[in-house]
């Protein structure tokens, strides 16, 4: 099972990621939402020894400009949010970049677009609500192509994963299901969550 978690703070949340070996940490440049980091903590990132975990850079339709001024040389993936196309994620892991497509599902046409970005690293199977945590519909699970490529956003929690599970899910994205408040993370809840993946490997 693989764990990725979004809307980190880069002073905060991430020594406590990186001690329980999450895999994909998520920083949100998106200035609309309140989980935006201010671009003046991304230098406190290599300060960190990450280990085995991934910096991730979740963006709404990037710029080459704000990639090479903000990105480069701090992120090894970036996750696109937006109307990116095959082309352009060819011209940004032309940069030195892993990518991670989302894909906003409504019904089943929505899952099979992912067979358009055969290019991105990680296709991550999110709901239309974006951050508000909308509940992915079950029925879709279970068309959800499987495998360590594939990952899913949506309501996930330390209640209900190992359900999903049992559908073939196993790389989970999360964000405000770990947060007590809007934009903050609740340390308990991550080692909650993090300590139920484990008893669930075992």
């Amino acid at each position: 099972m693989k764990i990725k978690i979004c809307g980190l703070n880069p002073v905060r949340d991430v020594k406590l990621c990186i001690d329980l070996n999450v895999n994909y940490l998520g920083f949100v440049f998106y200035e609309k939402s309140p989980r935006n980091i201010n671009l003046s903590d991304i230098k406190i990132l290599s300060s960190y020894n990450k280990k085995n975990s991934n910096y991730v850079a979740v963006t709404v339709n990037p710029s080459d400009e704000f990639i090479k001024k903000n990105l480069i040389g701090n992120f090894d993936f970036i996750q696109l949010h937006g109307s990116e196309t095959k082309k352009r994620i060819a011209e940004i892991r032309n940069m030195g970049f892993k990518i991670i497509k989302a894909i906003k599902v409504w019904n089943m046409h929505d899952i099979d677009k992912y067979k358009e970005f055969g290019n991105a690293d990680i296709i991550l199977f999110d709901t239309p609500g974006m951050e508000k945590s909308l509940e992915f519909p079950k029925n879709l699970i279970k068309k959800l192509p499987i495998g360590t490529k594939y990952a899913l956003a949506g309501s996930i929690s330390e209640n209900n994963v190992e359900n999903i599970s049992k559908l073939g899910v196993n790389f989970f994205d999360l964000s405000s299901n770990l947060e007590s408040q809007l934009g903050y993370k609740d340390h308990h809840k991550i080692k909650s969550f993090i300590n139920k993946i484990n008893e669930l490997k075992n």
